[in-house]
């Protein structure tokens, strides 16, 4: 029995077999589709016309309207952002890939080996890739850049892959040292939060400032975990993607995070680390060590003080409870759902706060219509972000009638309390899948 092609029309031989029939005959038509999937919305040059439009019309006064022209500006940026890079995502693999002979503009044959297993590799690895590269920036935005750059080293190099055993290694290599010399161009290190004049951060000591740090969408994880050997559960799960982990983890000097983040989190083995590291099995192995060493210090003694576990039923219905209370304005709800000595941080921005005395203290005139400091009326969405339960925040600001995205709070749990919020501005929204208006 035979299928057609979604892409090319071409038949697909067997495609009656057992599991869900085949939609298309290659890889490289799997790719072309993808694209076509992702394609943007509007052309390159309206968005570029529509960006300028916007800002020459920017204005200062009201501050209610310059917020919400800023976050309309904001969102076509991303999603001129979004078609840049997926521009420089069609180098990675040419159109020689992914269209008939009969689309190909340029007359110019293509000579690299081994194209549609180029084209698989990448789709095989590619979630897997991110999050190895947010783990070492702790940035998603910069995290999908730097594992495009890795496709685009590993196409320039792909005359390599029929003599590689390992290409998953390989890539793994390249995207280190991707992440490894864009951490030597920044050159950049976490501070400490410092007090802000005229606000009550509260009694607590400052928290870390990671002020590149965002969120990771929970939908975009590799769907299976990658093989390897039990890792040093005293250091660090295999699988964490927890914000507190990734604040601590960025205090490392980048060859001990790229070693403990190898050898902890990804599983390779003491001598495959070495080798993605290009060190000696003895450099690796100090390198591990001292990372190691260094993140007992930096996180709390207790993993069930820092680590998200699975979210319970419980979890879930608090996260509503509180989400509820935030649409009625229901400051004293809200209030009795977050412990007393909670933390929240809103990387980039400056404001923090170590109690929840404070914290409301600086929200509640937000909430209060008779205060001249009110905000508007707040809906939320759930979500998931780095293992997490999170909330997608939306505003509707005075004499206005949309909704408008806001904020993306990520939410930890204590005792059945909410103990950590961090709060992240919305240009990811799109990212969540989540829409810019309600």
């Amino acid at each position: 029995m035979t299928g057609t092609c979604q892409v090319c029309g071409k038949p697909i031989a067997g495609s009656g077999g057992p599991g869900r029939a085949a939609s298309y005959c290659s890889q490289a038509c799997r790719q072309r589709a993808y694209r076509e999937r992702r394609s943007p919305g509007l052309p390159v040059q309206e968005l570029i016309s529509d960006i300028a439009d916007r800002a020459r019309r920017l204005r200062p006064a009201p501050a209610t309207a310059l917020h919400a022209d800023v976050e309309v500006l904001s969102t076509r940026i991303t999603q001129l952002r979004r078609v840049a890079r997926q521009a420089r995502e069609e180098n990675v693999t040419p159109d020689a890939v992914t269209k008939p002979a009969a689309e190909i503009v340029t007359p110019e044959p293509v000579t690299k080996p081994g194209e549609d297993a180029f084209t698989a590799l990448i789709e095989q690895h590619r979630a897997e890739l991110r999050a190895h590269c947010y783990r070492m920036l702790g940035s998603y935005d910069e995290a999908e850049d730097l594992t495009q750059e890795t496709f685009l080293r590993a196409w320039n190099a792909a005359d390599q892959l029929g003599d590689l055993d390992n290409p998953r290694a390989w890539l793994y290599k390249i995207a280190t040292n991707a992440c490894l010399d864009f951490l030597r161009k920044v050159n950049r290190a976490p501070t400490t939060y410092e007090p802000i004049p005229g606000i009550d951060s509260g009694d607590g000591p400052p928290p870390p400032k990671i002020a590149w740090l965002q969120p990771f969408p929970d939908d975009q994880l590799p769907e299976r975990p990658a093989p390897g050997h039990a890792p040093d559960e005293q250091a660090v799960a295999s699988e964490t993607l927890e914000l507190v982990f990734l604040t601590a983890i960025q205090h490392l000097p980048p060859r001990q995070r790229a070693a403990v983040i190898l050898r902890d989190v990804a599983r390779w083995s003491a001598q495959e680390t070495a080798e993605l590291l290009g060190s000696s099995l003895a450099s690796a192995n100090s390198a591990v060590q001292r990372g190691r060493a260094a993140l007992r210090e930096a996180l709390p003694q207790r993993r069930e003080d820092w680590s998200a576990a699975e979210p319970t039923a419980e979890d879930r219905a608090l996260l509503q409870r509180y989400m509820d209370a935030a649409a009625t304005a229901d400051l004293d709800a809200m209030v009795e759902l977050v412990r007393a000595d909670a933390v929240l941080t809103m990387p980039p921005n400056p404001f923090w706060f170590t109690s929840s005395d404070a914290l409301f203290g600086f929200v509640r005139p937000n909430l209060d219509p008779a205060s001249p400091r009110y905000a508007g009326r707040w809906r939320h969405l759930p979500v998931r972000a780095n293992g997490q339960l999170a909330v997608a925040g939306y505003l509707q600001h005075p004499d206005t009638s949309v909704y408008r995205a806001q904020l993306l709070d990520v939410v930890r749990f204590e005792d059945g309390l909410i103990a950590q919020i961090t709060t992240f501005e919305p240009h990811l929204f799109a990212a969540f899948g989540l829409p810019m208006t309600l």
